[in-house]
C-alpha cells in the first residue's frame, strides 16, 4: 500500500508540477502549483515528517499560493497569451533535467551517505556542535531552526516583508492608475 501511495503521490506531483507553466490560464496554473504542494506533503507524511506535511499544507499551499492568486487577480493578467515556443531549447532544457536527475539518484545512492542517523536524545550536544540529526518531530526542527541556521530563517524573513512591502506599494500604484483612468473615461463621455 506505502507503494501505490509513493507512486500516486510522485505521478501527482510530478504531472500538476509540469502543468504549471504549461497552463493557459495563469489561476488554473496556481491551483495546479497547490495541487503539486499537496502532493508534496503527502510524500513527506510517508517518509514520516509529519510535522512537514503539516507546515507545506498550511504555509505553502495555504498562505504562499493565497499570495499568488491575490497578485495575479490584482495585475489582471490576460487568461490566454500567445507565447512562441522554442522547441530544441525545450528538449535541451529537458536532457539536462534528466541529467541532474540521474545524478543525484546515483549520488544518493552512494555508501557514504547511507549511514545511520544518531539518536534525537542528543540533539543537545549535537546542535551545539552544529550536526543536527534529522528527525520529524517539531524538537528537531526547532534545534535546527533556532541555532545553526538562524541566519538564514532571518534573512529569508527580512525578504519576505521586503515583497510584502512591494505588492502593497505596487496595489498602490495600479489603484491610484485605474482611479486616473476611470475619472478619463468619465470626462471624455461627458
Amino acid at each position: 500500500m506505502q507503494d501505490f501511495l509513493f507512486y500516486f503521490l510522485s505521478a501527482l506531483t510530478l504531472i500538476s508540477g509540469l502543468m504549471v507553466p504549461v497552463s493557459k490560464n495563469p489561476v488554473n496554473g496556481a491551483m495546479y502549483m497547490i495541487l503539486c504542494l499537496i502532493g508534496t506533503a503527502g510524500l513527506f507524511a510517508l517518509l514520516g515528517s509529519y510535522f512537514m506535511a503539516a507546515l507545506q499544507v498550511l504555509v505553502y499551499a495555504g498562505a504562499i499560493m493565497v499570495l499568488f492568486i491575490f497578485i495575479i487577480m490584482l495585475i489582471n493578467a490576460p487568461a490566454e497569451t500567445k507565447r512562441k515556443r522554442d522547441i530544441p531549447s525545450l528538449i535541451a532544457a529537458a536532457i539536462a533535467f534528466l541529467m541532474l536527475t540521474v545524478g543525484f539518484v546515483m549520488m544518493a545512492m552512494s555508501p557514504e551517505l547511507n549511514q545511520p542517523m544518531p539518536a534525537l536524545e542528543d540533539a543537545e550536544t549535537l546542535a551545539a556542535e552544529g550536526a543536527i540529526p534529522f528527525d520529524g518531530s517539531a524538537k528537531s526542527y526547532g534545534f535546527g531552526l533556532y541555532g545553526k541556521y538562524m541566519l538564514p530563517i532571518q534573512v529569508m524573513g527580512f525578504l519576505l516583508l521586503a515583497a510584502m512591502v512591494g505588492v502593497i506599494h505596487l496595489s498602490k500604484d495600479l489603484h491610484a492608475r485605474s482611479q486616473a483612468m476611470l475619472k478619463v473615461k468619465e470626462n471624455a463621455s461627458e
